[in-house]
């Protein structure tokens, strides 16, 4: 599941480079100013900076000039990743559940330091600005609820969290139930009297498959409710940080006040001082 994680991670950022070097028009050749953003021959975006650190770790500590940051990036992903393969061969000649459970550990430290880096280098990454919009998204992106911590709304954490909480709880609730009735219905359908499902014989065939389908049907949707929750939140952090400059107080007027308007061609103009009489409209929002 964690190296699947990684391969998807890795191909996004790939995606993610590649149109933004393509659509942005009058661009370099593609990578040539990724190459500039390093030498100092040119500014990056931190749009730009994430993408290529989720692509190459440690380009956004090479980028922010913390040069020294590059090897404990790579020996903590290497580390990791060696120890993988390591405990993951002793686990293919012993069969040992501990090497199991240490090359797991293994791959989930590695990419704990490939995400750890990623961010770190989204928060060193330093610009003229107090307030960077794309900060907050990119938050979000990497830890739900981080962009609304980083926007100042921290009453939006229990609704992000609860719903994420709530939508895995179902997840996995749904998928128990997939599990027990697919198992029960293979054991019903084998057609050999001496297996016996947990049901005892309660449920029929008809039944076990209903109820496998439709455990299957609500683990499906779960899954998409808790990536349309983990969406929201993004969108949520990049709405509020593009608004967070945006004027919302409530003096909202209209006001209509005389006004002389000068050096104008009016009829109704006095031909002494070249000027005529108006109405002024002022709308304050």
């Amino acid at each position: 599941m964690i190296k699947r994680l990684l391969i998807i991670c890795f191909l996004l950022g790939c995606g993610l480079t590649a149109s933004a070097q393509l659509s942005q028009p009058g661009a370099k050749e593609p990578g040539k100013n990724f190459w500039y953003g390093l030498t100092g021959r040119d500014s990056l975006s931190l749009t730009r900076v994430w993408e290529a650190s989720l692509v190459v770790p440690g380009y956004a500590q090479a980028y922010n000039r913390e040069y020294w940051k590059i090897p404990v990036v790579w020996a903590g992903i290497g580390g990791f990743l060696g120890s993988a393969v390591y405990h993951n061969a002793q686990y293919k000649k012993t069969g040992n559940g501990s090497d199991l459970q240490a090359r797991n550990w293994s791959y989930a430290g590695m990419a704990a330091v490939y995400w750890g880096s990623v961010l770190e280098g989204v928060v060193s990454y330093r610009t003229g600005r107090d307030f960077v919009p794309s900060r907050a998204t990119i938050y979000s992106a990497m830890l739900p609820g981080l962009g609304q911590i980083y926007n100042g709304d921290y009453w939006k954490l229990p609704i992000i969290y609860g719903g994420l909480l709530f939508m895995c709880y179902l997840v996995d609730f749904q998928s128990t139930q997939y599990n027990r009735y697919h198992t029960a219905y293979n054991l019903v359908s084998d057609d050999d009297p001496t297996t016996v499902d947990e049901f005892n014989g309660r449920l029929t065939e008809n039944k076990l498959q209903y109820y496998r389908d439709n455990s299957r049907r609500s683990r499906d949707y779960a899954i998409l409710y808790t990536v349309l929750v983990y969406v929201l939140n993004i969108v949520d952090a990049n709405v509020f940080a593009t608004l967070h400059d945006f004027d919302v107080s409530d003096d909202l007027s209209l006001r209509i006040n005389p006004a002389i308007i000068p050096q104008a061609n009016y009829a109704m103009q006095s031909r002494a001082d070249n000027i005529a009489l108006g109405l002024q409209v002022r709308w304050t929002f």
